[in-house]
């Protein structure tokens, strides 16, 4: 088993009374019926659908509120826009960042006393999550009989598992959910009531109109650049994300890169020859297909 303390990850506490009834009403996913121990993921979304941070909801131990497992980034400006919808409900909510870090642990299973740990809900693949004082982060892994490595072990085993990350896959404030493939890891709950965005992100789901997603990909030469365009014959499909060992992720538009894979036009990421391969996950037709598949992971293209 392995654990990392994740630099780019922080916490903010969401507590008091109206804790889970104003969360439940603003984030995609169902805060009313997350029990102790379990954890969402969701995001908070602009009233056009755009993602303004996505995170994983976690409720603190003996009725303490709820601790929201951010990308650090983005952390004052979680608070800021949470504290803009606040109004009369009885809540506070801070920026623990400080004092509190994120430690991810996986090809194993065990708990810590050192922190607050879940199962990672986005896919068991991932593994567990734990929050804790960063000091402490040695400690926990000893707990959980982990070995503790750097994080760029966990962001390649994140991207071999074609899984996004905001802030390098995808753009804050630019992508919709299905775009960043929320919707295949649990992060939308298309069940629930109104949220801020919800009209437009169910408007999307039942019409089936996300040509753009985040895919995972494979390249045998140098690993490309996140940012630089994807091409095919010269023609822009979509944007370069992280890559790794071979391994990738990539904002594509999938309609564009399915009329390229009939007229046998390679997929280029600044001079590297990349490659789509449908994971275990993925529920949405791929290009080439003309139905879902499920099953072992199989490249196209």
């Amino acid at each position: 088993m392995k654990a990392a303390l994740l630099p780019d990850r922080g916490v903010v506490k969401v507590a008091g009374d109206g804790a889970r009834n104003f969360l439940h009403g603003l984030v995609t996913a169902d805060i009313l019926k997350l029990a102790p121990g379990t954890a969402r993921f969701c995001a908070l979304l602009t009233p056009q659908g755009k993602i303004i941070a996505d995170f994983i909801v976690v409720e603190a131990a003996d009725g303490g509120g709820f601790l929201l497992d951010i990308p650090r980034a983005l952390g004052a400006t979680l608070v800021e826009k949470l504290n803009i919808y606040k109004l009369r409900a009885k809540v506070v909510i801070e920026d623990l960042s400080s004092g509190l870090g994120v430690l991810a642990a996986w090809d194993g299973s065990g708990t810590t006393e050192h922190g607050l740990c879940y199962a990672d809900p986005r896919l068991p693949a991932l593994g567990m999550r734990a929050i804790v004082p960063p000091q402490l982060a040695a400690d926990a892994a000893a707990d959980l009989g982990a070995a503790l490595v750097d994080a760029s072990e966990y962001e390649a085993h994140r991207i071999a598992l074609g899984v996004p990350q905001g802030g390098i896959d995808f753009s804050y404030g630019d992508a919709f959910p299905h775009e960043t493939d929320m919707d295949q890891f649990g992060g939308v709950d298309f069940g629930k009531g109104c949220y801020v965005g919800q009209e437009v992100v169910s408007r999307m789901e039942h019409r089936g109109t996300a040509r753009t997603r985040a895919v995972p990909i494979r390249y045998d030469d140098a690993a490309p650049q996140a940012g630089v365009a994807v091409t095919a014959a010269r023609h822009n499909v979509g944007v370069m994300g992280s890559a790794t060992g071979g391994y990738g992720v990539a904002l594509l538009r999938l309609d564009r890169v399915a009329e390229a894979m009939t007229h046998g036009e390679p997929l280029n990421a600044g001079g590297t020859l990349i490659r789509l391969v449908k994971p275990d996950w993925a529920r949405f037709l791929f290009p080439g297909e003309t139905k879902a598949t499920t099953g072992d992971a199989k490249a196209t293209g």
